[in-house]
């Protein structure tokens, strides 16, 4: 980890908030639980505990693995159906092949993106390719789960296929960091996702020691998240690490700042920035649906059931 890297951040554009920007202070510090999804790979619940009132637009996330599967151990998920938001999946070790009733899917690995927006409803699937079943291997990813608008929980399901040579690579005012946009913006420079709902969505890997302040939109909230290592957070220095969740308060700048020493086998501070423009309209959540209102969930359960949201393709 991670995949997507460069010889040498100097060469890349370099991004840094302006002397006077307001720093975002640190809310609270969260630890996700662990747990398993779909047929048994292992997670953790990044944004377990954390009032939505700070999440919106997002609605969960995943850290999937990271875990070095023995031969016949790489699990996925059965088919099983969305509708009302859209889901984010960022592999950084690993293979996963998707497959939707829509006709979208494909095969991302090594800092690939699946960015599927489900809209009024599909069913798919997520799985390791056969030869990884027969092998093992490392797997290690997020699945983000982000909100839409009433106005676009019903629109036609999308499928974007991001390759990890598309993020736009940025890197610190010293280079000591190595910044992967994969939606939105930062320091005025555009990541490739194309998004219903505005938000950001950053990977940062710090070097031992290396501290990043970048601007962040006043009206987005703001969060970090531990992929591997260890630093703070703030201006304050606010410890945290692999697996926990930094909530931010308001402000036009957030800091991270990686600890001198670093674990031998990662070497670095592995982070992922998110932060989007609050939605501000009644959720109702249940499994795979995510609508406005209850009984828009009951209609969504009658669909599935009904064969409206798609069937399995017949080869599968």
């Amino acid at each position: 980890m991670p995949a997507v890297t460069v010889e040498n951040p100097l060469t890349l554009p370099r991004v840094s908030a302006p002397a006077d920007a307001a720093a975002r202070p640190v809310l609270t510090v969260t630890t996700a639980p662990s747990g398993f999804e779909g047929e048994g790979f292992p997670v953790r619940r990044a944004f377990a505990g954390i009032n939505y009132r700070h999440l919106d637009p997002f609605i969960m996330m995943d850290q999937m693995g990271e875990v070095n599967y023995q031969a016949g151990e790489p699990r996925g998920t059965p088919w099983h159906p969305h509708r009302g938001f859209e889901t984010v999946t960022y592999l950084i070790d690993g293979t996963f092949i998707h497959r939707d009733s829509h006709g979208g899917g494909g095969t991302i690995t090594n800092g690939d993106t699946q960015w599927m927006t489900a809209g009024s409803g599909l069913l798919h699937i997520e799985a390791p390719p056969e030869e990884l079943v027969m092998s093992g291997g490392l797997f290690h990813g997020l699945q983000l789960w982000v909100n839409l608008p009433a106005r676009d929980k019903m629109k036609e399901p999308r499928y974007q296929d991001i390759r990890g040579g598309q993020v736009k690579l940025l890197t610190s005012r010293d280079g000591g960091a190595l910044l992967r946009v994969i939606a939105g913006g930062l320091g005025g420079r555009e990541g490739p996702g194309v998004t219903h709902t505005p938000i950001t969505m950053v990977h940062a890997t710090l070097s031992p020691g290396a501290e990043i302040t970048v601007p962040w939109r006043s009206d987005f909230n703001a969060l970090a998240y531990g992929l591997a290592g260890s630093g703070a957070a703030g201006s304050e220095r606010r410890p945290f690490s692999m697996g926990q969740t930094v909530v931010f308060d308001a402000g036009d700048s957030l800091t991270i700042r990686a600890d001198s020493t670093q674990d031998a086998r990662n070497g670095a501070f592995e982070v992922v920035l998110l932060g989007g423009r609050p939605i501000r309209e009644p959720m109702a959540h249940y499994g795979p649906f995510v609508m406005n209102h209850r009984h828009e969930l009951q209609k969504a359960f009658e669909d599935f059931q009904a064969g409206r949201l798609g069937t399995v393709p017949a080869d599968d």
